[in-house]
């Protein structure tokens, strides 16, 4: 899918060499780092998807984000800057937030797609109540026919771009899925598998791993049969997974949010959306409380964007964190065009 989308005609960006934007080394099974982290780091996540554990966690805008850009570095935000007031705790529990999370960001098929879903994100982010139509966050209020023009202009060039730099990619590296990466190591006996947080062990003679079955949830498993908590019909996407999509349109769309509100929060300081008990559709037997998904800004929403296709097996680490790198050129250079258009000085 998308064999040929690096050779559309871009927005904003041009061609300066290999790529429109360098990722940097793609992951390979020949780095140490696969083994030693990535594949663990996969692994320890979807074993915490387990509905059974009464492991909870922070997930408020205090506890979460902030990251600078292509780390998890973030320790949260002291204060909203709309209130003054801290953030409050929002104290779920850590299954419910992995499982949440992979299928509120999923975006597949019948879904608005990741690029539609920065769309419906921009749209609440200006139909909140104390939100000004201020190019910038400065000058006149413009109507709401206007902004909404230049907003679509600069918000789905960026996420026309980042498609092709992230396909561009994609077909050069042509990299493993994790459902790939697994079972390959398995049929290594998990090799060199750095197991520090209980996800790998040997059981008659064979390693398991703790993994998703869709018939039990989370319990170990031959990883030769692992598989992503994804619905049946929908697994794994068809195409390479080095860089992930979600992390670089998620990224450039967050830039030119920034960039054209003036602010990098949300109206109001907070975005929530509470996703309600049985909402899940990979297993309705979990998530019995609602749980408020919260982001101070639009960086903390785009962040969780590409962190939850590792909840849901879909990328390892290094995917997400260079779609976000590219993700943010390509968002700064779409909206440094538009603004051209919209003062009547582009070509």
């Amino acid at each position: 899918m998308g064999a040929h989308r690096g050779a559309v005609k871009p927005f904003a960006m041009t061609r300066r060499g290999r790529y429109y934007h360098d990722p940097g080394p793609a992951p390979s099974l020949n780095d140490p780092q696969m083994r030693a982290r990535w594949i663990p780091d996969l692994l320890r996540r979807q074993s915490q998807l387990d509905d059974r554990s009464g492991t909870t966690t922070d997930i408020s805008p205090a506890a979460l984000g902030n990251n600078t850009p292509g780390r998890n570095d973030g320790a949260g935000h002291a204060l909203n800057p709309a209130t003054g007031l801290p953030y409050p705790p929002n104290v779920v529990r850590l299954a419910d937030y992995g499982r949440v999370i992979a299928e509120y960001w999923a975006d597949g098929p019948r879904a608005e797609t990741p690029p539609g879903h920065w769309n419906v994100l921009a749209n609440a982010a200006a139909d909140a109540p104390t939100f000004q139509r201020r190019l910038g966050g400065r000058g006149p209020e413009l109507g709401r026919l206007e902004w909404d023009l230049k907003m679509y202009l600069a918000l789905n060039g960026a996420l026309h771009d980042a498609a092709i730099a992230a396909w561009d990619v994609k077909r050069q590296t042509d990299t493993a899925r994790p459902i790939s990466l697994v079972r390959f190591v398995a049929t290594q006996g998990m090799r060199g598998i750095q197991d520090e947080v209980d996800v790998l062990e040997e059981r008659g003679g064979k390693a398991m791993v703790r993994g998703w079955s869709a018939a039990a949830g989370v319990q170990w498993i031959d990883p030769l049969r692992w598989v992503p908590y994804q619905a049946a019909s929908f697994v794994s996407p068809a195409f390479p997974g080095f860089v992930s999509g979600h992390s670089t349109f998620s990224r450039a769309a967050a830039e030119v949010l920034t960039d054209l509100t003036g602010s990098a929060f949300f109206p109001g300081g907070l975005h929530e959306i509470t996703v309600r008990p049985g909402a899940l559709l990979i297993d309705r037997t979990s998530n019995t409380v609602p749980v408020r998904l919260q982001w101070a800004t639009y960086f903390d929403a785009a962040d969780q964007a590409g962190q939850s296709r590792i909840w849901g097996g879909i990328h390892i680490e290094p995917d997400d964190l260079a779609g976000r790198r590219i993700g943010q050129q390509v968002g700064l250079d779409a909206v440094a065009l538009a603004r051209r258009y919209f003062t009547g000085q582009a070509p």
